[in-house]
């Protein structure tokens, strides 16, 4: 895999076809252009957001939303190697992808109406729901937000966690005490010095926050979700099919999980599909690559490199992981989550 820094390229070659409409059998502009180059530009977290996005010291990238550009290089390029991961801050990210600095962002972002219509970008459908959770003390044996009536919640001023914790618990109407710090460091250390019963946050940064306790199995996170943020890849708009692309990626991913195929098993099922549907997403049957653009066996090479949906979370971020995230709304439809494969007809 490539470790790219950010550079002007590309600005000009996003710009030369990108309102031009593909036909059924082409991939479009976008898709084109990665083809061409050999390489999906993706983003990298600087640092920030573990589990989602961390390099070590050899320059090897991992993470939940690296295994998702390693999915859609393979989909599109059949190699998880055909991946360049361009570190790039929150704030460069949209400039970024606008320049053509990267492909996609795969970035954890938030799925906002000003972002969808004002910035000049198209969101797929979400490919992570972003939870609040409440993270407690283990010793209070606390499994829901009511036992922690008239406890103390360590929360980061000035943000929106905390209308977020009001709004929930006085609708339950559930006293507790805030103590309020600007700083996450000072928060975290008031957190580990005991100093309040939970903590409430974005689940991804309390999973974090308790890996890097002195004693993680001193906290654990609550079932219990506080509020919903979807999250979305996002690409350029005014190439449909590239968002399609991204778009059956994702159900795919999610289609695997709900049929039992994983990269261990997918060559066997394969060779003896078990209904059209999944000879259709391994390429048995010919014709779903073609409309994307892409090769029949593009879902087989992903599925046989990444694996599905599930495998990903539970490696990255879910319990084979440090960080043991519970998978709450990023469970399957008939698993009592959110999420849900589209119909590959």
């Amino acid at each position: 895999m490539i470790h790219k820094t950010l550079s002007a390229l590309g600005a000009a070659a996003i710009a030369l076809t990108l309102s031009t409409p593909a036909t059924a059998a082409e991939g479009g502009p976008t898709i084109d252009m990665i083809k061409e180059r050999g390489s999906l530009l993706c983003t990298g977290h600087n640092g920030s957001y573990l589990g989602f996005a961390e390099v070590d010291d050899d320059g090897a990238w991992s993470g939940f939303d690296i295994e998702m550009c390693k999915a859609l290089a393979t989909a599109i390029l059949g190699s998880p190697d055909a991946l360049q991961i361009i570190p790039v801050s929150w704030a460069q990210r949209f400039p970024a992808l606008q320049s053509g600095d990267i492909d996609v962002i795969i970035k954890v972002t938030g799925w906002t109406m000003s972002r969808d219509t004002e910035l000049g970008l198209q969101y797929s459908r979400p490919y992570f729901i972003g939870p609040t959770n409440i993270m407690t003390r283990a010793d209070l044996g606390v499994s829901t937000p009511e036992d922690l009536e008239g406890g103390v919640f360590c929360i980061n001023a000035g943000t929106s966690i905390e209308r977020i914790v009001a709004d929930y618990m006085g609708a339950r109407d559930i006293s507790y005490e805030a103590l309020n710090f600007e700083k996450p460091e000072e928060l975290r250390a008031a957190l580990y010095a005991g100093r309040c019963d939970a903590l409430a946050g974005f689940g991804p940064f309390l999973a974090a926050t308790r890996f890097n306790a002195p004693n993680p199995d001193d906290f654990v996170i609550l079932d219990a979700v506080l509020a919903l943020e979807p999250e979305g890849i996002v690409a350029r708009e005014g190439d449909d099919s590239f968002i399609d692309v991204i778009n059956w990626m994702m159900s795919a991913l999610l289609m695997a999980e709900e049929a039992g195929i994983t990269m261990d098993n997918v060559d066997e099922i394969r060779a003896n599909p078990p209904s059209s549907s999944i000879e259709r997403l391994l390429g048995v049957s010919p014709g779903v690559g073609e409309r994307l653009g892409l090769s029949d066996d593009w879902a087989y090479n992903m599925i046989k490199a990444v694996g599905n949906y599930g495998e990903i979370y539970e490696r990255t971020v879910g319990d084979d992981s440090v960080y043991k995230l519970p998978r709450g709304a990023n469970r399957l439809w008939k698993n009592g989550g959110l999420l849900y494969p589209l119909v590959l007809d």
